[in-house]
């Protein structure tokens, strides 16, 4: 008599949940990938910056906007490189060459794994903004930066691809400005 409502009662605590888990960027895969052999090599240097890059990418899916996408992972690369750049610039005012050239040695291994990120080229971006500009001017009215972006970054232009917004943003700036 005791075990059968021990039994329902532990029927309804397990519950199963079935959600799809977002696979991790390549990006990502390699650089936890390069941390293992960085630790069997013992690259102090680079197993330092890697386990920076992975802190990072910890503290960002704590966050509303956690990184899912190589470009994710790229803009993180790009935003620890300039500050590792600014701070070798400081060692270098202060006089600390040691710490000067440790800074831009881990600047380098960022840059090397931000060059492993394919993006779209400056051609086909400035292609496909051209095309949305001459859509919108075809169709009368004024042209406006905000409309043009959000065309843009459209499915069926460049909604899925790899490619930097703030280029893309410049892009349509350049060519908004010329008459």
């Amino acid at each position: 008599m005791l075990a059968r409502p021990l039994l329902r009662a532990s029927r309804f605590a397990l519950r199963c949940y079935a959600t799809d888990t977002a696979t991790a960027p390549p990006l990502l895969l390699k650089i936890r990938k390069d941390m293992k052999t960085a630790m069997q090599n013992k690259d102090s240097n680079r197993l330092s910056v890697l386990r920076g890059i992975l802190a990072q990418t910890l503290n960002a899916s704590k966050t509303t906007s956690p990184i899912n996408t190589d470009i994710q992972m790229l803009a993180l690369l790009r935003k620890s490189a300039s500050a590792g750049r600014a701070a070798s610039e400081e060692f270098k005012g202060a006089g600390r060459q040691d710490l000067a050239d440790k800074e831009d040695l881990q600047v380098k291994i960022m840059e090397e794994y931000a060059g492993c990120v394919e993006t779209m080229g400056e051609e086909e971006v400035r292609g496909a903004v051209q095309g949305v500009v001459d859509a919108l001017t075809s169709e009368g009215g004024k042209v406006q930066m905000g409309e043009v972006l959000k065309r843009v970054f459209a499915p069926d232009v460049l909604g899925g691809k790899p490619v930097e917004k703030a280029e893309v943003a410049a892009i349509v700036k350049q060519l908004l400005a010329k008459p």
